[in-house]
């Protein structure tokens, strides 16, 4: 059996990984100004994806993707900001994860 490619389903992906950069350039930029505007670059592309991947899927499948925007923000937390991911943040990302495989799984 072929699968075919879900451009939307990646184009949402790609949406998350860059609202959830320019979100960071944003907190970096309350520091040092110059990332200010790099972070709605980041942000305005993330929603050209986003617009794009509504046009190629069905929005009760590729929307609940943005929360893969936590997954990544958190991974930002701990690598830039050294923050500490506990054992109830583990598992409310996998909550997250499995919601939204099971959402988008098969439709």
């Amino acid at each position: 059996m072929v699968r075919r490619i879900r451009v939307g389903v990646i184009l949402m992906i790609v949406s998350a990984f860059l609202t959830a950069t320019g979100q960071l350039m944003w907190k970096i930029g309350t520091e040092r100004m110059i990332f200010l505007p790099i972070g709605f670059l980041f942000y305005g592309f993330g929603a050209i994806f986003m617009i794009k991947s509504l046009e190629k899927e069905k929005i009760s499948v590729v929307y609940p993707l943005m929360s893969v925007g936590y997954l990544i923000s958190v991974v930002y937390g701990k690598i830039f900001f050294n923050e500490v991911i506990s054992i109830k943040t583990i598992f409310a990302l996998g909550f997250i994860i499995v919601g939204v495989f099971f959402n988008s799984y098969g439709k």
